[in-house]
């Protein structure tokens, strides 16, 4: 019997050195379009398809594996009588490999003038057609969708004359995944629905980690495909040890923060809360503003600045211990200061991207929770000032940064801010006073002539009898609360300038 391999491949990335082996091992090869061309035209013995289905390619290409003189090759069982003597019957001949990957959608649809028709017709039909058939038909067919899996298929052919049934099922398991992820970009492209009836998201790996949250819990990092580069999993990282779990957890935060702002801006997170946020008119100064806010917290922090790195900013970074530093950019200078610490991790994100509209995706036991991505802000709120003293200018600009920072720590939520940067923040409380006696306990002297803000309303006038007790003279908050009235009559008592924004801000 004549040993049959299919290879029919967008991706011709060793492809050739491949089908020479086969041929080696006394293969006939079958195949199509660019593929068939570029073998014939280095010499390999090729049988095109349609000689095979005695049918030729119609449709523009777009019928022309579709026949049951590929598909019975295929799918027929090799030990079967009953499939033996139909595909006899019929002229069938079994085919054992079948080494095939698919237009390039997703190549098509990254490009920023890529037109309907071009997307359409880069669906491809029969390319997954014949990988579903073959991996059905593991137990006899061997199916490739991956190069990186040509050096094992060879290796054990050459061995034992076959592959081994588990590397079949392990071939095959791919198949069905890249096929899956395959279906799922087209049918995403198609979803014009914020929530259609079934949901399907495909990531691709991007590091096994050491270990997760805690070191008994196994983790790996996954990636979109399609997204923004700016994000940690399209980061380029310039020197240290590789990213851990929280690692990512908390780089992602400190970027979500420091992008609220267009001036020079410092974050530093600690577990998923800014524990120093500084702004100014450098880098350095911005800097220097969110470690004075925590010089404590920031001990083994992440640190996103949205400005290059230079040389004075990055001998104060040298001097603190820092899990990771990330940036648009380092000046050689100070990557090479930075990188005279050998595990931390410096890492450069393309601010530049524009921010696209995202989903944002949590895990729940036996499901999913999806919600848009929280990007109102402060120029999008309603704002209105509903004490008899409206803010100065100086607390208007207080107001702003707290507004930005709150909407970014875990609820119940208190910022205290100064016109330059965080000065306590109050997170994850079961009550919104006592978020903000911890806010105004780690500003300490600095609250007085402080602003405040909450991410959701007083449902008492506690919290602005605490905070006028620290000497705060101004409030942001959504109000909505059926006792506003007391918090404002509270606010005016104290000469607190008070802004509702109408908005709430809530993170868990």
């Amino acid at each position: 019997m004549t040993k049959r391999a299919l290879i029919s491949v967008s991706n011709k990335e060793g492809i050739l050195e491949f089908a020479k082996e086969l041929v080696a091992l006394d293969y006939e090869i079958l195949s199509t379009g660019g593929t068939k061309k570029m073998l014939q035209d280095n010499n390999v013995p090729v049988t095109a398809v349609d000689e095979v289905t005695k049918f030729p390619e119609i449709l523009d290409g777009r019928v022309k594996t579709l026949n049951p003189m590929i598909h019975g090759g295929l799918l027929g069982k090799f030990d079967d009588p009953s499939h033996q003597a139909q595909m006899n019957e019929h002229g069938i001949e079994p085919i054992e490999i079948v080494c095939v990957n698919l237009y390039p959608f997703v190549e098509t649809i990254s490009k920023s003038d890529v037109t309907w028709d071009d997307a359409i017709e880069n669906i491809d039909i029969g390319g997954p057609t014949m990988l579903r058939s073959a991996a059905k038909n593991h137990q006899y067919v061997t199916v490739i969708v991956d190069s990186n899996d040509y050096a094992q298929v060879v290796e054990e052919l050459k061995a034992g004359g076959a592959t081994t049934l588990e590397t079949r099922k392990k071939l095959a398991a791919k198949v069905f995944r890249h096929t899956a992820a395959y279906d799922s970009y087209i049918s995403n492209y198609l979803t014009e629905e914020d929530f259609p009836e079934s949901l399907t998201m495909t990531y691709e790996l991007k590091q096994t980690l050491r270990y997760g949250e805690n070191p008994h819990q196994k983790a790996a990092f996954y990636q979109k495909r399609l997204s923004s580069d700016f994000s940690l999993a399209y980061a380029t990282q310039l020197h240290g040890k590789e990213l851990s779990y929280n690692n990512i957890q908390d780089g992602n935060a400190a970027l979500q923060i420091v992008k609220e702002f267009d001036k020079p801006a410092a974050v530093a997170v600690k577990h998923m809360n800014p524990c120093g946020v500084g702004t100014g008119v450098t880098i350095e100064e911005a800097f220097d503003k969110a470690y004075e806010a925590d010089p404590t917290s920031i001990f083994g922090g992440i640190i996103a600045l949205n400005r290059e790195v230079d040389v004075p900013t990055a001998e104060k970074l040298s001097g603190i211990f820092l899990e990771i530093i990330i940036a648009p950019s380092f000046t050689e200078e100070a990557l090479e200061i930075l990188s005279k610490k050998k595990n931390i991790r410096l890492m450069t994100i393309n601010f530049a991207q524009e921010q696209q509209d995202q989903f944002k995706v949590v895990s729940v036991e036996g499901g999913l929770l999806v919600q848009e991505d929280d990007k109102f802000g402060f120029g999008e709120a309603e704002i209105k000032v509903v004490t008899d003293r409206e803010p100065t200018e100086q607390e208007w600009e207080a107001l702003k940064l707290g507004w930005s920072v709150v909407k970014h720590v875990k609820s119940n939520a208190i910022v205290v801010t100064d016109d330059q940067m965080t000065l306590g923040v109050g997170a994850g409380q079961m009550n919104r006073v006592g978020a903000a006696k911890i806010a105004l306990e780690q500003a300490g002297e600095k609250a007085k002539g402080a602003a405040l803000a909450s991410d959701a309303f007083f449902p008492m006038s506690d919290t602005v009898e605490t905070a006028a007790a620290a000497g705060i003279t101004a409030i942001i908050q959504p109000g909505g609360s059926i006792k506003d009235q007391d918090s404002i009559d509270k606010a005016n008592e104290y000469g607190i300038a008070m802004v509702f924004t109408g908005v709430r801000h809530f993170k868990h």
